[in-house]
C-alpha cells in the first residue's frame, strides 16, 4: 500500500478518493482460505476430528489465526458457508439451537383477532407459529444432510460455566427438540435455518442429524474445562509464532513480501517471544502501511509504528 494522508486536520472538505484495502479488509468479507497457512500439526488434528466425528478444540492467544482454519476447511471440502457462533457470557444452548420469538407470535395473534372481531364463520385458526420460529447456528449444523456443515463456536472460554456441560448430550446425540413444535397442532412445520431463507421441514418438533458437523470450538485459554467435556474434544494448542511461521504467512497475504517485511517479522517474533501479547493482523497492518518506497519516514513513521503495534493486554 501507498501511505496517503486523507484526513488534514484543516476543516476544508475534498472529495479525496480512498486507496484500494489490503485483500484482508475487502467489504464484504471474502474469506481467507487461500492465505492461511495452517501451523504444524493442525491438520492432523482436523483430520483427526473428521475422521472421529469429534469437535476440534484449537486454543492460543488472541489473533493468533485459531478461527480461520475453518475456513480453509470448509472451501477444501465443500461443506458450504461456515456457520458462526460468538460467544458471550449471555449466550445459551437454546439459542444456539433455535430462536422464538414470542412475544412477536402474541402480538400477531391480537392484531389477527381484532381484525375479525364480529365476523361470522371465523371456522379455523390462522396461527402459524413458523414465522416466528428460526434454527439456530449449531441447530442449522445439525439438520440432517448430504454433506456436513462447518460451525465455528467462537472463544467458548468466554461462556457461562455451564454451557460446556449443556453442549455435551447435543453433541453426543446429534439431536435435539423444539419443545414449541412438540405441542403445536401441526406435526410438521417448515422453520428457517440460520444466516439463511431457505426452510426445513421439522417432523414433531425433533431435529436429527444425519451427518455430524465439523465443529471448531476456540478458547484463548483463560479458563480450564472438564474432563468430561474435554474428553469429547480434539484438542491442538496454537504453536508459539516464530519468525520463520509469520514469514510464511506474509508471504501468503502479499504478492510479494516488501522491502523492510522481514525486519518487522523478526522484532515481532523477539516480542511475542519475550511475553507480549501481539496479533498477527497487527503485523499484517503495519507491514502494509509501513513499508515500500512510499512509506511515511522520519517521526510519523516511529509514531505509526508505535500506534499499529501496540501490545494488546495495556490500555
Amino acid at each position: 500500500m501507498t501511505w496517503k494522508p486523507y484526513y488534514r486536520g484543516d476543516g476544508e472538505q475534498r472529495s479525496t478518493p480512498l486507496a484500494d484495502p489490503p485483500p484482508w479488509r475487502t467489504f464484504p468479507r471474502t474469506s481467507q482460505y487461500r492465505q492461511y497457512q495452517p501451523p504444524p500439526g493442525l491438520v492432523d488434528a482436523v483430520n483427526a476430528a473428521l475422521h472421529l466425528r469429534r469437535p476440534l478444540l484449537v486454543s492460543g492467544p488472541a489473533g493468533s489465526g485459531k478461527s480461520t482454519v475453518i475456513e480453509q476447511v470448509a472451501h477444501e471440502l465443500n461443506l458450504g458457508h461456515v456457520l458462526r457462533w460468538h460467544i458471550t457470557s449471555r449466550s445459551s444452548l437454546t439459542e444456539a439451537l433455535y430462536r422464538y420469538d414470542a412475544l412477536g407470535r402474541i402480538h400477531a395473534q391480537s392484531l389477527r383477532a381484532a381484525a375479525t372481531q364480529g365476523l361470522a364463520g371465523r371456522g379455523r385458526s390462522r396461527d402459524d407459529i413458523a414465522p416466528f420460529l428460526q434454527i439456530g447456528p449449531l441447530g442449522t449444523a445439525l439438520m440432517p444432510a448430504d454433506r456436513p456443515r462447518a460451525l465455528l463456536i467462537d472463544e467458548i472460554d468466554k461462556s457461562d460455566l455451564d454451557l460446556p456441560s449443556d453442549l455435551l448430550e447435543v453433541l453426543e446425540r446429534g439431536e435435539f427438540e423444539i419443545p414449541e413444535l412438540v405441542r403445536y397442532r401441526r406435526p410438521r412445520v417448515l422453520v428457517r435455518q440460520w444466516d439463511s431463507e431457505e426452510e426445513y421441514p421439522v417432523e414433531r418438533g425433533r431435529v436429527r442429524c444425519t451427518q455430524f458437523p465439523f465443529i471448531l470450538l476456540t478458547s484463548n485459554g483463560e479458563r480450564d474445562f472438564s474432563p468430561a467435556f474435554l474428553r469429547r474434544c480434539i484438542r491442538y494448542t496454537m504453536p508459539a509464532l516464530t519468525a520463520e511461521l509469520l514469514y510464511g504467512i506474509l508471504q501468503a497475504h502479499f504478492d510479494e513480501v516488501p522491502d523492510g517485511g522481514e525486519e518487522f517479522v523478526v522484532k515481532f517474533a523477539e516480542r511475542v517471544a519475550a511475553g507480549e501479547h501481539l496479533a498477527i493482523d497487527q503485523l499484517l497492518n503495519a507491514v502494509a502501511l509501513l513499508t515500500g518506497d512510499q512509506a511515511p519516514q522520519d517521526e510519523q513513521y516511529r509514531e505509526l509504528r508505535t500506534l499499529l503495534l501496540r501490545e494488546l493486554s495495556r490500555v
